[in-house]
């Protein structure tokens, strides 16, 4: 897959990310995560729960399901996902975030 993110992102480590079709690489802090994805497949997201999360839209479409409420997000917004709330959705072939995840493990060095 061509990635969207400069080599100063590609230079990070791979997050170990168990969806197929994904390209993601984190940014490791004490206290949080940073991931930036890319997908080349779409993706169907069952429902699950964690720490709050925050998405910036780069390219593509997501379709969330955020505590019951469906919401749809495209290049250049946001979306906020707060602790613990139930969520689950589709990713589309094409889409790319960032990704702030408000836990310091939430995935691990590939």
């Amino acid at each position: 897959m061509k990635t969207i993110f400069p080599e100063t992102i590609q230079s990070l480590p791979e997050a170990d990310i168990p969806i197929e079709g994904v390209q993601a690489f984190l940014s490791q802090a004490a206290k949080h995560q940073i991931i930036f994805m890319q997908f080349a497949k779409d993706v169907n997201l069952p429902e699950h729960a964690h720490n709050a999360q925050v998405g910036f839209v780069l390219a593509g479409r997501i379709e969330l399901v955020i505590n019951g409420k469906p919401c749809s997000y495209g290049k250049g917004e946001v979306y906020h996902i707060p602790k613990d709330v139930p969520h689950s959705g589709k990713i589309f072939a094409g889409y790319a975030d960032i990704t702030f995840f408000d836990e310091p493990n939430r995935y691990a060095v590939k």
